[in-house]
């Protein structure tokens, strides 16, 4: 099995094979990633090539793969017969997998548009990974995301009527100080107008060759303290009226809330509130990511 660039997956598909379809990120200027900013760029691999690694996986593994990630960081821009060609020789060679799982960024799933994301569903797509990010225009616009509030708003609805999961990851305090109240109250509203199945909660933290962290070191982007990172969350959440799987399985977060919505509404806030007790010297401190 062959892989290139950096091995970027989401946390929940830690012990997921790793088949990888695409190389690199096709819009690859959002300001605050630094997964791609090497330069790798962006290629779709032969399908041949990902079969082939798919029956090699089959020989070694066996037919007990329950989960299945294909990376890199945007496989959803894949021409649409391929991936949905091997999604179909993934359920040949293991009949048994739970789960098919692709990253998606919104501007490339409203290309894709609903036929074609119901063909990848039907082939056994189950599960795309969306950077929502923020709900806020201006904060989108300003990290360079490619899409807006309404694209973001549409793409989410087109996975979930084509019958497939649909996570949509959150960047708490990606507004900085200026606009952490604009930033809970856009994503919220944005989180009730999709509705997805999860709600993946990240923290901001500045990463080695992004045009965010040079803002952030001259001072153009003021972070939010461990505290006001917590009252955004508080906000956030509070605004959430539609069902969904909240999670916080990020290293880069201060306090780890995980829950049904809004069943374990009550006590996800109250962990939170309990929080801003603390003094914020007891949570960890400032750091430049490097990966």
């Amino acid at each position: 099995m062959r892989y290139e660039g950096p091995i970027y997956r989401p946390p929940s598909e830690a012990d997921s094979l790793l088949i990888q379809a695409t190389v690199g990120c096709p819009h690859n200027k959002c300001t605050f990633c630094m997964v791609y900013k090497d330069g790798t760029p962006f290629k779709i691999r032969p399908t041949a090539e990902i079969k082939a690694d798919l029956e090699e996986a089959r020989q070694v593994y066996g037919r007990q793969v329950r989960t299945i990630f294909f990376p890199a960081g945007n496989t959803i821009a894949m021409p649409t017969p391929a991936l949905a060609e091997i999604c179909r020789h993934s359920r040949r060679l293991f009949p048994q997998a739970q789960r098919l799982t692709v990253y998606g960024s919104a501007q490339y799933l409203q290309q894709k548009g609903p036929d074609k994301l119901r063909l990848l569903a039907e082939a056994g797509l189950s599960r795309i990974h969306v950077g929502l990010e923020s709900g806020d225009d201006e904060i989108l616009a300003r990290i360079r995301k490619g899409s807006t509030r309404q694209v973001q708003l549409t793409a989410g609805r087109l996975v979930r009527q084509a019958g497939l999961e649909l996570s949509e990851y959150v960047i708490l305090g990606l507004g900085g100080q200026e606009r952490t109240r604009e930033h809970a109250a856009a994503t919220s509203s944005a989180i009730n107008a999709i509705g997805p199945h999860f709600l993946r909660l990240r923290t901001f933290v500045p990463k080695v060759n992004t045009p965010l962290l040079r803002e952030v070191l001259e001072g153009r982007f003021l972070m939010l303290s461990p505290h006001g990172v917590i009252r955004e969350t508080i906000a956030l959440l509070a605004g959430i009226t539609v069902p969904t799987q909240v999670v916080s399985d990020h290293y880069t977060n201060y306090v780890n809330v995980q829950g049904r919505w809004p069943q374990d509404k009550d006590t996800i806030l109250a962990t939170l509130e309990a929080a801003l007790v603390r003094p914020e010297t007891e949570f960890r401190p400032f750091f430049v990511g490097r990966h």
